[in-house]
C-alpha cells in the first residue's frame, strides 16, 4: 500500500461517497405469500444505504463523516436527512433541490432468522456529476470510502484522493457499472460474496483478481461464516464471532464504517494491523445482528 499523507487528528475524517436510501423495515414472522397481508412485530424508518450506514457508524466511533449523496427536498429525503443529522454525519446533497422522492428501500425481516428481503430503486433516479470542492473535502479527510453505486462521482472522489494522497476505501457489495475503473484507484476492497467480478466465483478468484487491479488489500466477507483477506505478504481467515442473530440488514455497512474508523486513526496498513482492523470491524457488526434494524445497537439495545 501506497504512503498515505493525510494529517492526523484526534478525530479522525471520513468522507463517504455513495447510495443515500428511506429504508422502511418490517419485522415479520414470515414474508407474505401472493395476495397476502401480513402484520408486523416492529416498524424502524431510517435512513440507509451502503455510504450512508457506514457514515453513521464512522461517526458513531468518534469520527467526523461526510456524505456525498443525492437525497432531494421531497418529504422523505427531508426525513432521511435528519436522521443522518440526528447522528452527526455531514452531508453534501447534490440533489438539494430536485423534488423527486428518494430510494426508498422497503425491507422485510424474518423474525426466526434475521434474513431480509429488500427491494429498491437504489441510484437509478440520479446521475450525479462531481461537485465543486470535491478536492477540498478529499484533502480534508483522512480516508474516503465509495460504494460505487454513483460511479462518476465515486471515481472522481477517488481519483482526488490518489492524487491527495489518502486512501480509498471500496465497499464492493455487488459487482456494478464503473466498478472496473474504480478498483485501480482502490487501496482496500472489503467485498461481499455477491461481489462477482467478470471470471470469478470462489473467494479466492475474487481476491486474486483485486489483486490484479492494483488493489492492495482486500477480504470478502462471507455472513457468518469466516472473512477470507489478502494482502502484499499474503492472506488467511478472521473468523466471526457468533451471535444470536436478530437482523443481519446493514452487517456489511457496520463493517465497512469500523474498518474506515480503523485505517483513518492508524494509517498506513500491515499485514498484522489489517487483521487486526478486520477483526474489530467484524466483531462490531456481529454485535448490530443482535437488534433489530440499523440503528439500536448504536444504543446498547
Amino acid at each position: 500500500m501506497r504512503r498515505v499523507t493525510s494529517t492526523r487528528r484526534k478525530r479522525p475524517a471520513g468522507l463517504f461517497v455513495g447510495l443515500c436510501t428511506l429504508d422502511v423495515i418490517q419485522l415479520v414472522d414470515r414474508p407474505p405469500g401472493p395476495d397476502e397481508k401480513v402484520t408486523a412485530r416492529e416498524q424502524v424508518v431510517a435512513a440507509g444505504g451502503p455510504a450512508a450506514n457506514a457514515a453513521a457508524v464512522f461517526s458513531h466511533l468518534g469520527g467526523t463523516a461526510t456524505l456525498v449523496t443525492a437525497i432531494g427536498r421531497h418529504s422523505l429525503g427531508v426525513a432521511a436527512a435528519a436522521d443522518l443529522a440526528r447522528l452527526g454525519v455531514r452531508v453534501t446533497d447534490l440533489a438539494a433541490d430536485s423534488p423527486v422522492p428518494p430510494a426508498v428501500s422497503s425491507i422485510l425481516v424474518t423474525a426466526s432468522s434475521g434474513e431480509r428481503a429488500v427491494a429498491s430503486t437504489n441510484a437509478a433516479r440520479h446521475r450525479l456529476l462531481p461537485p465543486d470542492g470535491l478536492d477540498e473535502l478529499v484533502a480534508g479527510c483522512d480516508i474516503v470510502e465509495a460504494d460505487g453505486h454513483h460511479p462518476r462521482l465515486a471515481l472522481a472522489a477517488a481519483r482526488a484522493a490518489r492524487a491527495a494522497g489518502r486512501p480509498v476505501l471500496y465497499d464492493g457489495g455487488s459487482w456494478k457499472d464503473g466498478t472496473d475503473r474504480l478498483l485501480p484507484l482502490t487501496d482496500v476492497a472489503v467485498c461481499s460474496a455477491d461481489f462477482h467480478p467478470p471470471g470469478t466465483g470462489s473467494p479466492t478468484q475474487v481476491l486474486e483478481y483485486l489483486r490484479a487491479q492494483g488493489v492492495t488489500w482486500s477480504a470478502v466477507s462471507r455472513g457468518g461464516r469466516s472473512i477470507v483477506w489478502a494482502g502484499p505478504e499474503g492472506g488467511g481467515t478472521v473468523d466471526v464471532p457468533a451471535v444470536r442473530v436478530a437482523d443481519t440488514l446493514g452487517a456489511g455497512d457496520v463493517l465497512h464504517g469500523a474498518l474506515a474508523h480503523h485505517l483513518a486513526v492508524h494509517g498506513p496498513l500491515t499485514t498484522r494491523a489489517f487483521v487486526t482492523a478486520l477483526r474489530e470491524a467484524a466483531a462490531l457488526a456481529s454485535q448490530a445482528c443482535v437488534t433489530f434494524g440499523t440503528r439500536a445497537w448504536m444504543l446498547g439495545r
